[in-house]
């Protein structure tokens, strides 16, 4: 008997029938004599009307009740999902985060799990039953607190929980049938990815890729966790995560996919000192403010100004703060002034086979300049190309790029419920 850890996302328990797929699926695979572990997010939108409510009342919730109100959503769905599979003639038992075990530090909207002690799943298990988790949440004991782990949380309670429990796989159910070279609902020609490797996850994950979060992709690295994305609309076979062995060979493309990401804004500090130091200044004072920064760009300055300029980006959502920030500080850091725009989108290209395969960057460059799309920022790894537009190019970026690299297929891709998650 092998354990399977089985996580289903808001659009797989949207409503009641969907729940009722999603228990009989269950069942299957445990009458199939497999222990089974389920992590199961909040029920459709829930999670985004609950904010949008809280919003309603005050501008800044705290972060303390607004954690203890988004963790209801999870608790609604585990708690069907279980009368479902007891509907069904098996036994199930729903657990909240804190009594799964799943211990965080004390950040309230964005914690970070520190240790799973998994001992009263462990023990439905051992009796014979489904144990239903609720995914996204945890519990601090310093504080005694419910904390919730970010947008994605559930991906990582999943991967988590099959860290500590030795699960043979961890499968993430989704409304699509796997990874795909592009998101299907932008390339409809793009195809389906049947093994990709956990470093090739990380880098599209990264750069926008919903498929799976970065964090999720990152925890499954660290502990050995194999994934596999399926569709919880159907039985195929979905894309497999994989972690290679030290010295095993793993076929590698060029271009594994293309990733696009919206969520960012770009902040140019305008006319700074090119002295030693000031950047170190700016970006102490920015991780202030606990905002996480992805592509940073320096101009060359003039020697008749000696000033230059330094750009970032970052989640919009953390702009404000990291602007009110740097202007606190101007005097102390000597910079003109600030420039934030909000309009900007990212596209990378992501493969393994970068690494050995010369022409990559010209290619990609080229295809962009035909399509008539300028670059503002560019940013590089091993494995992966990441460029800057504008957000109203952005889609179209992706069409091209994908098509440059021979990524299309005939098929078309089929986005079950609509959102590509």
């Amino acid at each position: 008997m092998s354990l399977i850890v089985q996580k289903f996302g808001g659009s797989s328990v949207a409503d009641a029938e969907s729940i009722k797929r999603v228990a009989k699926r269950i069942v299957a695979t445990r009458q199939a004599g497999h222990e089974v572990v389920v992590v199961v997010s909040a029920m459709g939108d829930t999670t985004d009307e609950l904010l949008e409510l809280a919003n309603q009342l005050v501008p800044a919730p705290a972060g303390r009740e607004l954690d203890m109100l988004l963790t209801a959503g999870e608790r609604i769905s585990m708690a069907l999902l279980a009368m479902a599979i007891k509907g069904l003639g098996v036994d199930a038992r729903s657990y909240t985060g804190s009594q799964a075990g799943i211990i965080t530090d004390p950040q309230h909207g964005a914690a970070r799990i520190t240790e799973v002690t998994p001992g009263r799943v462990r023990e439905a298990l051992d009796q014979g039953a489904v144990a239903i988790v609720a995914g996204f949440q945890g519990f601090n004991r310093g504080t005694g607190d419910i904390t919730t782990l970010g947008r994605g949380g559930s991906d990582t309670t999943a991967v988590a929980l099959a860290a500590a429990l030795g699960a043979e796989v961890c499968e993430i159910y989704t409304d699509v049938d796997g990874v795909y070279s592009a998101d299907p609902r932008v390339v409809p020609s793009a195809r389906k990815i049947d093994v990709i490797t956990s470093e090739e996850m990380l880098e599209l994950a990264s750069a926008g890729a919903k498929v799976l979060y970065i964090r999720a992709v990152e925890y499954a690295r660290r502990h050995g966790v194999t994934l596999h994305v399926r569709s919880s609309f159907n039985n195929n076979d979905g894309t497999l995560v994989v972690n290679p062995k030290e010295g095993e060979t793993v076929e590698e493309p060029i271009i594994t996919g293309v990733a696009t990401d919206l969520s960012e804004a770009k902040i140019t500090v305008v006319g700074v000192p090119d002295i030693p130091g000031k950047a170190a200044q700016i970006f102490t004072i920015v991780a202030g403010t606990n905002a996480n920064i992805d592509m940073i760009v320096q101009n060359v300055s003039t020697a008749s100004t000696g000033l230059a300029d330094i750009s970032f980006t970052l989640p919009k959502s953390d702009a404000q703060a990291v602007i009110t920030a740097l202007t606190a500080s101007q005097a102390d850091v000597g910079f003109d002034s600030l420039q934030h725009d909000d309009q900007i989108g990212k596209l990378a290209v992501v493969g393994a086979g970068m690494r050995t395969n010369a022409g990559v960057s010209a290619k990609l460059f080229t295809a962009l300049f035909e399509a008539g799309i300028n670059i503002e920022m560019i940013s590089t790894s091993e494995i992966r190309i990441s460029v800057v537009t504008r957000a109203d190019t952005v889609n179209e970026a992706m069409r091209v790029v994908h098509s440059a690299f021979g990524l299309d297929v005939d098929e078309v891709a089929v986005v079950h419920a609509g959102t590509g998650r």
